[in-house]
């Protein structure tokens, strides 16, 4: 649950104990997010040049299949030395991969350059969570997870922007070497505090077999299935099996036992954060084109109707972490799920001629702010059922299910779209308005889902007992998130 008002408080985390950490991992989010932000609008300028229209989707796989593979590497490493080597080496990777995509003369070297991106931020990422957990008491993560959601909101407004005025008036390449330098400002404040915490934990690592093959696997998987999704001819059919025979029987290695049986406490909590980035996603990927082809809007109005997104997050983020918030936990991310599918679902409203356009930044800034609620809540909780020893591989099994949901469902979002193509041209957007009402609907019965699995976050029907994890955890120190 959420901190009661009976409780002692404890130092903010811009306190002197936690200022430059968390200083440093809120920089470190917001390069990220400005990396992310500013690389899809400076795509559609860097590829053409680059002679590699028909390799553009390699751009954006080769970061998400890399990325796979460290966070499974990260939580190994950090389970196994501590979070000090996977945060250098991802933080150095992230770098060496800006620089190598910003000088870049055809379209391969680019595409190692986002692979190295996206090896380096999944490093990195996973071991800013465990940093968390190590460095921040339990009343404090909750604040912690809202820093970092806000953390994002700047970057979404204006890294479009700036982004597109290099691209347009300079070069695209800065838009790469330009961040690399400052990737060393937010290491040099966390290094500190990482050190402090580095190491196994006190109860020693928990030694784990076959892990990596696991990911190589998963990865590699991942990267066939995008592949397959851009394609249109009968080989697509025959890497979607070969992806299949990858990922069946690895993905459910990689996460706690019983994930996709829904087995109350942790393997609900990293379930609960694959459905609900399926679901917002899916949707959210889909919500520009729909007002571009249904009601005319530019494409920069319509990509600015996902700015309040950013905004919404950030704020439900924030309620969660309210000193005064004292609704369970289980309840926000239950709370969070029907806010998201009531807001999928209620996008089908921009369809009809009779409502403002405008009406969908209103509600797709509402259905963010129950993701914010959600997600930040699911974070606080991972940790709260999680011993320290598996920190490490608990966050790279959390993010993992973000992204394997993330990529599924927004596949098959594009797999709908695609369906109502019909004999029109591949560059032709116009489908039947039922296309996108069946997106909708998909991703907001995920959502509603959600809403009902995340009654299983409680260990028994009394929430009193804790889960044998979280019990170990508590006998190696206190928990840590």
């Amino acid at each position: 649950m959420t901190r009661t008002s009976g409780q002692p408080m404890s130092p903010g985390i811009l306190s002197p104990a936690h200022r430059s950490l968390t200083v440093g991992i809120v920089a470190t989010i917001a390069f990220i997010a400005f990396e992310a932000m500013a690389v899809a609008t400076a795509m559609p300028t860097a590829v053409p040049e680059l002679d590699g229209v028909k390799y553009y989707a390699f751009a954006f796989s080769g970061f998400f299949t890399t990325s796979l593979l460290g966070m499974v590497v990260s939580g190994e490493l950090c389970d196994r030395r501590g979070p000090l080597l996977p945060s250098v080496v991802g933080g150095v990777t992230f770098s060496v991969g800006l620089i190598i995509a910003g000088t870049a003369q055809s379209m391969w070297p680019f595409v190692a350059g986002r692979a190295a991106q996206g090896l380096g931020g999944g490093l990195v990422i996973v071991a800013l969570y465990v940093v968390v957990g190590r460095s921040y008491d339990e009343s404090l993560r909750p604040r912690i997870f809202a820093a970092i959601s806000a953390a994002w909101v700047v970057p979404s407004i204006v890294g479009p922007l700036i982004s597109g005025l290099l691209s347009d008036h300079a070069s695209w390449r800065w838009v790469f070497l330009g961040l690399a330098p400052f990737v060393v400002i937010p290491m040099v404040l966390i290094l500190p505090s990482v050190r402090a915490v580095d190491g196994p934990p006190p109860s020693g690592p928990v030694v784990r077999r076959r892990r990596m093959p696991l990911a190589v696997a998963t990865a590699t998987g991942m990267g066939l299935l995008q592949y397959a999704g851009s394609r249109a001819d009968l080989a697509a059919v025959g890497f979607c099996v070969i992806a299949a025979a990858l990922l069946v029987p690895s993905v459910p290695r990689l996460l706690p036992p019983g994930t996709l049986r829904i087995r109350r406490g942790l393997p609900t909590v990293v379930l609960m954060r694959g459905i609900l980035a399926g679901a917002f996603f899916g949707a959210e990927a889909f919500l520009p084109l729909m007002l571009v082809a249904e009601r005319g809007l530019s494409s920069t109005l319509a990509g600015l109707s996902l700015t309040g997104g950013a905004l919404g997050w950030a704020a439900g983020s924030w309620y969660q972490g309210r000193p005064r918030t004292v609704i369970p936990r289980h309840m926000l991310v239950q709370a969070g799920s029907a806010v998201v599918a009531t807001a999928v679902a209620l996008l089908m409203l921009v369809l009809l001629p009779a409502v403002p356009a405008i009406v969908a930044a209103v509600i797709w800034s509402f259905g963010a702010i129950g993701m914010g609620m959600a997600m930040s809540s699911i974070s606080v909780l991972l940790f709260e059922l999680s011993p320290v020893e598996e920190h490490g591989s608990n966050s790279a099994a959390m993010q993992l299910s973000d992204a394997l949901f993330s990529i599924a469902f927004v596949g098959l979002a594009g797999v709908i779209f695609g369906s109502g193509h019909g004999t029109e041209t591949a560059s032709d957007v116009s489908v039947p308005t039922w296309i996108y009402i069946v997106i909708l609907v998909v991703m907001s019965a995920l959502a509603v889902f959600g809403a009902w699995a995340a009654g299983r976050i409680r260990p028994d029907r009394e929430g009193a007992r804790v889960p044998e994890s979280s019990s170990r955890g508590n006998r190696s120190g206190p928990r840590q998130a």
